[in-house]
C-alpha cells in the first residue's frame, strides 16, 4: 500500500475540502483517464484496489499512472477509550481529492479496453468519477 515514507510531522488536523482541483485536473500522461466528481478521502487500500482492477482487466497490456498519494495520516482512539488524553495513533493514509482532480490514467490499450477497466477502478473508489479522454487522440 501507498504512504509516504517519512513526513515533517505525525499527525495532520482534518481540514476541509473546498473548491476544485487547480491543479491535476488535465491528463499529463496517457490517453484515457477516470476524474473524481466530488471530493473525498481516497484511502491507500482503495487507491490499491483500483489499481489491481485497473491492471488485471488490461492484462498487464499498455502503462497505468496512479495521479494521487495517500499523504494525510487519520488518526484513530481505540475502541472504547474515554474522551480526552490527547489525539489517537496514525491508523492509515488518505489522498485529499477535489472534484475534477485527475485520479488515473492509462495508455496503450484500446479505447473500449480503458474504459472498461476504469469502470471497474471507478467501482473501488468512494466518489463519483467520469471517464475522460484526451483532446487529440485518434482510434487506430
Amino acid at each position: 500500500m501507498l504512504q509516504p515514507k517519512r513526513t515533517k510531522f505525525r499527525k495532520k488536523q482534518k481540514g476541509r475540502v473546498k473548491g476544485l482541483a487547480q491543479r491535476g485536473h488535465t491528463l499529463a500522461f496517457g490517453s484515457f483517464g477516470i476524474k473524481s466528481l466530488e471530493p473525498g478521502w481516497i484511502t491507500s487500500r482503495q487507491l490499491e484496489a483500483a489499481r489491481i482492477a485497473v491492471t488485471r482487466y488490461m492484462k498487464r497490456e499498455g502503462q497505468v499512472w496512479i495521479r494521487i498519494f495517500p499523504d494525510k495520516p487519520v488518526t484513530k482512539k481505540p475502541a472504547e477509550v474515554r474522551m480526552g488524553k490527547g489525539k489517537g495513533a496514525p491508523e492509515y493514509w488518505v489522498a485529499v481529492v477535489k472534484p475534477g482532480t485527475i485520479m488515473f490514467e492509462v495508455t496503450g490499450v484500446g479505447m473500449d479496453t480503458a474504459k472498461e477497466a476504469l469502470r471497474l477502478a471507478a467501482q473501488k473508489l468512494p466518489v463519483r468519477t467520469k471517464f475522460v479522454v484526451r483532446k487529440d487522440y485518434v482510434e487506430k
